[in-house]
């Protein structure tokens, strides 16, 4: 029988450097969410990325909703998320009963287009309701473009809140996404580039971050009052990490580099053997950027001889996975009620089934594919995957 090939999944060091923090919190019997791996792990962030303080949480959604919550969102805020996004970026917003707009991609990163937020600004200033941040995500790893979104939001002086949950290792001119903005995301779930089984981590990148690190802390830890007994002033929530998962993300911060190599040389792959097939093209690679090729995707376009479901559909009889590109927020049930800034004007529905419109972000969801991108792949795995695509064809 063949061997599954998975999307992505976990992939621990082949030096065993996870066990080795893991066994220490054991035997010195700290596997609460406080203890040497866990500050140690923050600081290892804050020194590989060049972030201001990091506080390691339970998730990265988590990351989000504290950072939403340090901005000082509250019910009825307005805030700029971009649409071609996983749900985890947009949900803490309605957590907190604020109102999130979505915005639409580009064809240059496929992330959040700066003239769509442009616009967004020039309506919302319109009718009074500015927003209190914006939300950009660096998807699949590739670098928005940030620093233009950075620009807009310093001139209307509006928080911006970077999710790298898919784009640890990534750089732009040389500097890690997640520290651009006010507040970065990173994520450790188990199908990122490196994983602590979960977790996540927030990046406080502002003035004065010691100060808003804390704040942050504060609330993941329950808001306990520093009291003899438990009080508590505020609401507070069980965010924090474990000191053993965050010694597992030590030991995988360790060969960081080298599942970014990895998963480089699978993207080079699969673009060196399938970039000559009518009507497909890659992901875009930013030239002023460094990309961590989490996932490997490719977009087909409307004249491709092949639909993307039949690629999907072959991949998984040969039992290898594959999914479809993220669906946009703003073609999401669930957020079916809020607005949505494009520059494509005629925004009618391309496809019933998948509800997929004409906007960027939703020809994005119509035509890609995320291909198998796990950094245990041999190159006959890769070969494999290779010869069912090309036989559609």
């Amino acid at each position: 029988m063949k061997q599954h090939i998975f999307l992505a999944s976990p992939h621990m060091s082949e030096e065993g450097y996870e066990q080795d923090y893991i066994r220490e919190a054991f035997e010195t019997n700290w596997i609460a969410p406080l203890g040497k791996n866990v500050t140690e792990f923050e600081k290892e962030i804050e020194k590989k990325l060049g972030a201001g303080k990091a506080v390691a949480l339970s998730s990265g959604t988590a990351a989000v909703h504290m950072a939403l919550k340090a901005v000082g969102i509250s019910q009825g805020d307005v805030v700029f998320c971009q649409s071609l996004t996983f749900s985890a970026t947009a949900n803490p917003i309605v957590y907190e009963k604020a109102v999130p707009v979505f915005i639409d991609s580009e064809q240059d990163t496929w992330n959040m287009d700066p003239k769509a937020l442009e616009q967004a600004f020039e309506k919302y200033e319109k009718i009074g309701k500015k927003p209190k941040a914006v939300i950009v995500v660096h998807l699949y790893g590739i670098c928005a473009k940030i620093e233009e979104i950075a620009e807009i939001c310093n001139r209307y002086r509006v928080t911006l809140i970077e999710d790298a949950a898919e784009s640890l290792g990534t750089t732009y001119h040389g500097k890690y996404t997640g520290t651009f903005g006010d507040y970065g995301i990173i994520s450790f779930n188990g199908n990122k580039i490196i994983t602590s089984s979960g977790g996540g981590m927030l990046l406080v990148n502002t003035k004065d971050a010691e100060e808003r690190a804390a704040k942050v802390l504060y609330w993941a830890t329950q808001a306990r009052e520093p009291a003899r007994w438990y009080q508590h002033t505020e609401i507070g929530y069980n965010y924090r990490m474990s000191n053993v998962v965050a010694g597992i993300g030590r030991g995988q911060l360790r060969v960081l580099q080298r599942r970014i190599e990895k998963k480089r040389y699978i993207f080079d792959y699969y673009r060196r053997r399938l970039g000559d097939l009518q009507g497909i093209q890659f992901m875009p690679q930013p030239k002023e950027g460094y990309c961590n090729c989490w996932l490997s995707v490719l977009e087909m376009s409307q004249e491709c001889p092949v639909k993307p479901i039949d690629l999907m559909k072959a991949l998984e009889e040969d039992d290898v996975e594959s999914r479809p590109v993220w669906k946009p927020m703003h073609l999401q049930p669930v957020f079916d009620e809020y607005d949505f800034i494009s520059q494509i004007e005629d925004l009618h529905i391309i496809d019933q089934e998948t509800g997929a419109d004409h906007s960027i972000a939703g020809q994005l969801f119509e035509y890609g594919v995320c291909m198998p991108s796990d950094t245990k792949m041999t190159d006959e795995d890769l070969e494999r995957v290779c010869s069912v695509v090309k036989m559609l064809w």
